[in-house]
């Protein structure tokens, strides 16, 4: 049984981009939720956040009816009998591509929390919460959150894909916060990916995320603290990661005969009989040595995780001892294996302004209750990994004004 509010709230925010789960029900689905069930029984939170990012996964169109039985076991397991109250929001609209995001943010609130409401942004107040209610097809008309998918000309060739994001924003005791699901662009292109440090790729998600906190601060409403957790695609340097793996090879360019254009580079030790090191194509990152990027977490290939340095001021995170949470196989039989298609990278996170970070590291807030690595370490969790920040919400951890409901700690 979760504690009570007045030791403090414990919060679970979760990320997952779930594409791979439609793919394979009869394994991965039931694995995902077997590790799910197992992380909530283990830190025993009143509030549950899960941002699904690709729900219904590639092929949506024929998989959106296993989303409505996946959402229907979280909802009605065992596991989760004690969270009496759920608001589930699902962008299951396919047909209407200028405004579809396959982003699915679930809450769960558990039965000993009281003193809980959720905002209204039309009426522009906070409404209790009470029983389970799912909405999916057209959120735009949902009052209870912000909807937005990127402008156009933001995606990669104007190209329109399943990117943007969905805002609630929620009130605890005497704290407000925003919670924010996010799905950024991809490298389409690992050859592209490496032409130039940063990338053009990292540029784009730049752009994007820049236009998400833009958003969630502007002056439409009360300013609060932000979570803003999702499958960011953020990647490492492709160029700086290869000439510090490669830094002894010599590379052979294979380009396409009709048009010039480079179809696949080949980086070869100059010794020990040119051994392959690595052989780079669009959809290809074959490394000869896959563990370098498990040893120690991975965590020695932070350094070439940099795209958060530009949002220094408004974006912090706790330190990651994880290790990359993309692109792992999709074999069930495989938990630690990761797809020879993408150098491995944190795409997925839980990130925080600089007002959330100060709630979520009260100097109460003991450590053993603060969390922030990933779900199903040794199993098949799909092509990502999700990822989790676990910690405790204080009683008193706001300043209530004249609207208690309001936020406190004003960014």
């Amino acid at each position: 049984m979760a504690g009570k509010l007045t030791a403090g709230s414990g919060i679970l925010l979760v990320t997952a981009n779930v594409g791979s789960l439609f793919e394979d029900l009869e394994n991965l689905q039931k694995t995902w939720l077997r590790e799910f069930y197992q992380t909530v029984q283990s830190h025993k939170p009143h509030f549950i956040a899960v941002h699904c990012q690709e729900v219904g996964g590639k092929n949506y169109e024929a998989s959106m009816s296993h989303v409505d039985c996946f959402v229907k076991e979280l909802l009605s397991s065992d596991a989760m009998k004690e969270y009496s109250r759920a608001r589930v929001y699902l962008d299951e609209n396919y047909k209407s591509q200028e405004h579809f995001t396959a982003l699915g943010s679930c809450y769960f609130l558990h039965e000993s929390l009281k003193n809980i409401h959720q905002f209204d942004f039309k009426a522009k107040k906070f409404k209790k919460v009470v029983g389970k209610e799912i909405y999916s097809d057209t959120l735009e008309s949902t009052p209870m959150l912000e909807k937005e998918k990127f402008p156009q000309d933001y995606f990669p060739e104007c190209k329109w894909s399943r990117k943007g994001f969905i805002r609630t924003r929620w009130a605890l005791a005497d704290c407000a916060f925003d919670l924010v699901n996010i799905h950024l662009f991809h490298d389409a292109s690992n050859i592209l990916a490496r032409e130039k440090s940063p990338s053009v790729y990292s540029g784009m998600r730049q752009k994007a995320l820049g236009f998400v906190l833009d958003r969630i601060t502007d002056q439409r409403f009360e300013k609060v603290p932000y979570f803003v957790f999702g499958d960011f695609n953020f990647r490492l340097d492709t160029r700086q990661v290869i000439e510090s793996l490669c830094s002894t090879a010599t590379m052979q360019t294979v380009r396409v005969g009709d048009t010039n254009e480079v179809e696949k580079l080949i980086f070869r030790e100059s010794e020990n009989d040119r051994e392959v090191v690595l052989q780079l194509e669009k959809k290809l990152f074959n490394y000869i040595n896959q563990d370098v990027f498990r040893e120690n977490n991975g965590t020695l290939f932070l350094q070439f995780d940099s795209e958060l340095s530009c949002f220094k001021e408004r974006l912090h995170e706790l330190e990651i001892s994880f290790p990359p949470s993309y692109p792992y196989s999709e074999d069930s039989s495989q938990g630690k294996q990761y797809m020879d298609t993408r150098c491995p990278a944190w795409c997925d996170r839980v990130l925080m302004s600089a007002t959330a970070k100060d709630l979520v590291l009260k100097p109460e807030n003991e450590e053993k209750y603060l969390v922030y690595d990933n779900i199903g370490p040794n199993v098949c969790m799909g092509d990502h990994k999700p990822v989790y920040l676990s910690f405790r919400l204080t009683a008193g951890a706001g300043k209530p004004n004249a609207n208690k409901h309001k936020c406190c700690n004003v960014q």
